[in-house]
């Protein structure tokens, strides 16, 4: 399972194990799996799509502005607002 956390500059938003996430990257989205290569992107106003497990439909959470990191912890999105 991949670890995703969802933060704003106001609180933690989301900290759990999913099994994907799709992020809204500024040159795409982009998908996020357990053992995904590093990476950090700026990220653009649209939905995370979130799967809790293979075959889900996903839940999507809109975002505005921020960055995501993906290292050996799992994912990071530090969005401006989220909800």
């Amino acid at each position: 399972m991949l670890h995703f956390e969802l933060v704003t500059p106001e609180k933690l938003v989301r900290s759990e194990d999913v099994y994907m996430v799709v992020v809204p990257g500024t040159e795409g989205d982009f998908g996020v799996l357990e053992g995904h290569a590093p990476v950090m992107s700026t990220i653009r106003d649209g939905d995370l799509a979130i799967y809790k497990t293979q075959g889900s439909a996903p839940e999507a959470i809109r975002i505005q502005g921020g960055f995501a990191e993906v290292n050996a912890k799992g994912l990071t999105v530090l969005a401006e607002t989220a909800g």
